[in-house]
């Protein structure tokens, strides 16, 4: 596949030109255990020397994954709501937190024990709500449970979600969920990016707000790895620098 870049260049040159800092970071959602895939990820992220924070479902993760982490400095676990399931009234775009529910908040806590219990300090407390959808009312309870940030999908609008957690979302998804679960046309992803990278410029999002890529290894094709590595190698080579969550 070819794949045209030089609108991502030209933009990336910009930034140089007017010494602009570009943080990014990566995000890849629904790991329980270590498979082949989430080898290819780990891999990739360590010949980019670029950390993926891996989303992890904690009600079904399995002992295996926190010693593989363990041997795995790039990988940095993330919490991925508590089991992945919907609650979403009928009707609805599927959420686990996304909609008032009683025991949202008991979900919320009985995670955290089990990455507590499963990596002890090996994880950062950022949750990470299936879907990407969350109950607004929710936000404010989490910080009190340990929670240091949510991330979500599209620019922040603003640093902080609720006092105390902080709101780090992802930007770029390369796969064409309604299309057959391929990659998004390459052109439409770059123009995409572009998009995203102007909006900082011209202070219509916020800048400091990490630029996150969002993977989902388990269900990549040949063209999704291909793109996913290009793709954060050409932002990296361009003037990018990998973003520190916990400053973020």
């Amino acid at each position: 596949m070819r794949v045209d870049w030089a609108p991502l260049t030209a933009e990336l040159s910009i930034w140089r030109a007017e010494q602009r800092p570009l943080p990014i970071w990566w995000r890849d959602d629904d790991a329980i255990e270590p498979t082949p895939a989430l080898e290819r990820l780990t891999e990739m992220a360590e010949a980019l020397h670029l950390h993926v924070h891996l989303a992890v479902i904690p009600k079904h993760a399995q002992a295996t994954l926190p010693l593989f982490c363990a041997d795995h400095e790039m990988v940095v676990p993330l919490v991925h709501g508590w089991q992945h399931i919907s609650h979403a009234p009928e009707g609805q775009k599927k959420a686990e937190f996304g909609h008032p529910r009683d025991t949202a908040l008991n979900d919320a806590e009985r995670a955290l024990a089990r990455m507590n219990a499963l990596f002890g300090k090996g994880y950062l407390p950022v949750f990470v709500p299936p879907w990407n959808r969350i109950d607004a009312a929710l936000l404010p309870q989490l910080a009190p449970l340990g929670y240091t940030a949510v991330s979500t999908y599209l620019p922040r609008k603003s640093k902080w979600a609720a006092p105390g957690l902080a709101q780090i979302n992802t930007h770029i998804d390369p796969i064409f969920w309604r299309g057959g679960r391929g990659l998004v046309p390459p052109e439409e992803l770059i123009a995409h990016i572009v998009n995203l990278l102007q909006d900082r410029r011209q202070g219509i999002t916020d800048a400091a707000e990490p630029a996150g890529f969002l993977t989902h290894h388990l269900v990549h094709d040949q063209a999704i790895w291909d793109f996913t590595q290009r793709c954060l190698a050409t932002l990296l080579d361009g003037g990018a620098t990998p973003a520190n969550l916990a400053a973020a």
